[in-house]
């Protein structure tokens, strides 16, 4: 698989003129969704380089990651004349990124592509590493392919545009970066202040990034270390896969979510300091609140965890931790544990 270039800019139009002027192409399009068409693709639009790029708009959320919108995109690939030697930019969050890069690396069987994450969580998360996909069945990115993009823009003037809880459902990936690194980031995290313009935070962020960057750059098709970024996300991903089937949720609250259950589980099984997990676990109580589940939904969840891509054979596979940066992969647990951690989960 070919190496991911990211690149934190500090001058968008010479950053993106770079990255496609590298990309040797016949043909530009540029995916946006409703809202980054509205918000974001303004912001670059007049680059001299993107004049003659033909525009792909799909609905906005992830209740569209779905096949329907991914053969719409082939579609207009299709029928503007898109060739092998084509070049994509997805210019969006994470759902744009996992299916526009999904789109791209099947469509002729591959075309070079661009991501331009505009949300935090698609910085630090969806648009780095070369995971691509869609979600289908009612399971989370269910289908998809390892691609990496040529390159992947990084520039915070786009987070100006969003709202708190997407600010925050990014920052539920960067504290997870934080409990598989190291206790002075973890620590840093919990008390850092929700502003983007601010130092602290741009620092912050870039941080995360260079965790996830190193992680998949060592294991780029999640054989042994990148296992470590499914921290959160085996329960994060039922609750998120429940959510779908009522209220969507975003990803990094469904994230955050699974933290509670899976730290419990560190606790239990791991030896997990509870003293760091009560504070994270409060952190996570105080901005993120909690999703409305009872006992009766245990069976669901654990047959959506029975479904997760980590899973081998009949066990449910989990990331734990020993204590921060102390990394524990393929790690398993038992109904009887799982519930008692949803019991946790509802009652913290």
């Amino acid at each position: 698989m070919k190496q991911q270039k990211v690149v934190i800019s500090q001058n968008l139009s010479e950053t993106i003129s770079k990255a496609v002027n590298e990309c040797k192409h016949d043909l530009l399009l540029v995916l946006v969704d409703e809202t980054t068409k509205e918000y974001c693709w303004p912001v670059i639009k007049d680059i001299t380089c993107l004049q003659q790029a033909k525009l792909i708009t799909i609905g906005t959320t992830d209740t569209h990651k779905t096949l329907d919108t991914l053969s719409h995109v082939w579609s207009e690939m299709q029928r503007y004349g898109a060739t092998r030697h084509s070049l994509m930019i997805n210019l969006g969050g994470g759902m744009v990124t996992d299916l526009g890069g999904f789109a791209a690396s099947t469509f002729k069987r591959g075309i070079s592509y661009i991501n331009i994450p505009t949300t935090l969580l698609s910085m630090v998360d969806a648009s780095v590493g070369g995971k691509t996909g869609i979600n289908f069945g009612g399971l989370k990115n269910e289908i998809g392919v390892f691609n990496n993009a040529n390159c992947v823009i990084l520039d915070t003037t786009f987070l100006r545009t969003l709202d708190s809880e997407n600010i925050l459902s990014g920052y539920a990936e960067m504290l997870k970066h934080g409990l598989i690194s190291t206790e002075q980031m973890w620590a840093e995290l919990l008390n850092l202040e929700f502003s983007v313009q601010c130092s602290e935070f741009v620092s912050a962020l870039e941080k995360s990034v260079a965790v996830k960057q190193r992680i998949v750059t060592e294991d780029p098709t999640e054989k042994g270390l990148r296992k470590a970024l499914n921290l959160g996300h085996t329960a994060g991903h039922a609750f998120e896969s429940l959510a779908l089937e009522r209220k969507p949720i975003l990803h990094g609250y469904a994230v955050a979510y699974g933290l509670v259950v899976e730290l419990y589980l560190c606790c239990v099984k791991m030896g997990f300091p509870q003293d760091k997990m009560r504070q994270t676990v409060n952190f996570i109580k105080e901005h993120y609140g909690r999703m409305n589940i009872t006992c009766d939904d245990y069976p669901h969840l654990l047959e959506l965890m029975h479904h997760d891509k980590k899973n081998m054979g009949q066990d449910i596979n989990f990331t734990l931790l020993g204590n921060i940066g102390d990394i524990r992969i393929n790690q398993t647990a038992t109904e009887e544990e799982i519930k008692e951690a949803l019991d946790f989960y509802r009652e913290y």
